[in-house]
C-alpha cells in the first residue's frame, strides 16, 4: 500500500508565494521521478515540474524562473515553492511519484491541492 499526501496550497495575492510539499509513504523500496502536475478548470492536467534522483529537473515554460523544485529522498518528500504568482496558476495541484514496490516503478498521484490566486 501507497499514500501520496500534498499540503501547502491555499490562496494568495497575485505575486506573492506558495510552498508545496509532498510526501509518499507505505511499502517502498526506491523512488525515481517525483513531480508535480496542476489542472485548472476545464483544462488538462499538465506539468509543471518533475525531478529525478540525479537532480535533474524540468519545468513547463510558464513555470521557467518562477516555480522551484526539490526533493528530500531520506523523507520521501519533494517540494514546489512558488513564487510571482499569477492567477492563471490557479488549479488543483496533483503530486505524482514514480514508485519501485520490487517489482518495477509505477506512478501514484496524489488527492491534489487547490492554489487559488486572486486579489
Amino acid at each position: 500500500q501507497v499514500q501520496v499526501v500534498e499540503s501547502g496550497g491555499g490562496a494568495v495575492q497575485p505575486g506573492g508565494s506558495l510552498r508545496l510539499s509532498c510526501v509518499a509513504s507505505g511499502d517502498i523500496f526506491s523512488i525515481y521521478a517525483m513531480g508535480w502536475y496542476r489542472q485548472a478548470p476545464g483544462k488538462q492536467r499538465e506539468l509543471v515540474a518533475d525531478i529525478i534522483p540525479a537532480g535533474n529537473t524540468r519545468y513547463s515554460d510558464d513555470a521557467k524562473g518562477r516555480f522551484t523544485i526539490s526533493r528530500d529522498d531520506a523523507k520521501k518528500s519533494v517540494y514546489l515553492e512558488m513564487n510571482a504568482l499569477k492567477p492563471d496558476d490557479t488549479a488543483v495541484y496533483y503530486c505524482r511519484v514514480e514508485i519501485d514496490q520490487r517489482r518495477g516503478y509505477h506512478g501514484y498521484w496524489g488527492q491534489g491541492t487547490q492554489v487559488t490566486v486572486s486579489s
